[in-house]
This record gives structure tokens, sequence and C-alpha cells, in this order.
């Protein structure tokens, strides 16, 4: 294999039991400096995850000997990588399923391999990103809400939570950017990192879902009627 002197290649892994869907994600990513590796099946794919240290997973849903919801919920337990899921099913249910696994994105099949490449470009961006979305402040608290920046960590009336890595990016951008309001597709593009193809509901799912887990403090996150959401808190204490 030639390797180019001087450039580290991004390291993907894509786990699909379809070969033909491996080898389009392989050709349109062809150009890009990346380092693909495949697996057949879910065993494979937690395999090779426990052994690489990949910038992004593509799990496709379906998969033989185990399927993808079970690998992502074995790679959550210990590593926090971006993870793309692949599925031909896109009830709501499925969605909301696999974001509170810690999926970060969800594409529906058949889909357009360009879009996949721009998820999977701008979730590698933001992940990788140190510009100005690095905060300038390493703790905010709101009443008995915390979030220290710097570890990630969120505290309710000093009870640590658990998000997942969507809901943490949510409620960060949330609050670094108080009593504004943002459209849904303002957040898509501030969150997720690209122009959302489909429709919206994604951010009212992982707007209901860190509502769930702030509990009380959930009043925090206002529904603007006709435009979309803000974090409406005044003096928070640093």
């Amino acid at each position: 294999m030639k390797q180019v002197i001087g450039v580290e290649k991004i390291k993907i892994l894509i786990a699909d039991d379809e070969e033909r869907i491996r080898d389009m994600i392989k050709e349109y990513t062809s150009l890009e400096e990346f380092q693909i590796d495949e697996a057949s099946d879910g065993v494979e794919a937690l395999n090779l995850a426990k052994q690489v240290q990949y910038s992004l997973i593509v799990l496709d849903v379906m998969m033989p000997r185990m399927d993808g919801w079970s690998v992502c919920r074995e790679i959550r337990k210990t590593s926090q990588v971006p993870i793309i899921m692949l599925t031909a099913r896109g009830e709501e249910y499925d969605k909301l399923f696999g974001f509170e696994l810690g999926v970060d994105d969800y594409i529906i099949k058949p889909f357009s391999p360009k879009e996949l490449l721009a998820r999977m470009k701008a979730i590698i961006r933001r992940s990788t990103s140190t510009g100005d979305s690095t905060p300038k402040r390493d703790r905010a608290s709101f009443e008995g809400l915390v979030i220290e920046f710097n570890s990630r960590n969120v505290y309710i009336d000093e009870n640590i939570v658990s998000l997942t890595p969507k809901e943490y990016e949510l409620l960060s951008f949330f609050v670094h950017n108080p009593n504004m309001v943002f459209s849904r597709d303002q957040l898509l593009n501030s969150v997720w990192g690209y122009d959302f193809i489909g429709d919206d509901r994604t951010v009212d799912t992982h707007v209901k879902m860190l509502r769930e887990s702030l509990g009380s403090y959930r009043k925090f996150i206002v529904t603007v009627w006709g435009t979309g959401y803000k974090f409406e808190a005044n003096n928070p204490h640093k």
C-alpha cells in the first residue's frame, strides 16, 4: 500500500454485511485521506474496534453474528468514538433507541453516498476540531445544574448525569449561547456540523432526550413556537 509521507491517515471502520455497500463507500471516499477497514459481521466489527483507534465507525444495524445495536452498546462501554448507523428502518422509535445508545448520526437505506461522505467529514471535523468551538471557560452552573467543559461532566444537584455525546454537545452549545433562539436548521448546522438532508425531527428527538436527562432543570431549554429552541437562564455562576 502506498503511504503518504508526513500525512497521517484518518482511520474509519465500515461494517456492513453487503459487500456492494462497503465498495460503494470506499469508492466515494477514495479521494480522501482515509484508511478504510472493513467488517462483514458484527463480531468482526467489534474485534476491530477493540484493536484499532478509529476516528469514525459506520455500522449497519442488521448484520450476522451480532447486530449493529449490540456492537454499538459494547463499544460505548469503553469508547466515545463517533458512530454512524446504517439502517433500512426509519421509524422514530428506532432513531430514539440509537441515539440513547450514543449513536452520533443515522442514515436510512437507500442513501446518497455523497450525503454519507458529507456527514462523515463533518463528524470527523467536529471531533478533531480545536478551533473556535473550544470553551473559554471550564465550568458553568445554573442553580443545581453544573457543566464542566474540560471533563465533559454534567451534574444535577451534585449527582453526575450520564448524557450521550450528542446530548452533551447540544447542551454545551446552548450554554455557550444563552438566551439566543436557534432554529432546527441552525442547530443541525452548529451541533451536527452539516446541512441536514431530510426531516429535522432529529433535533426534536435530541431536545426531548436532553430534557429528560436534565430532570427538573429541563425548564432552561425553552421551546419558541414556530422558530426553535433557546437556553433561557439568567446570571449563571462560573
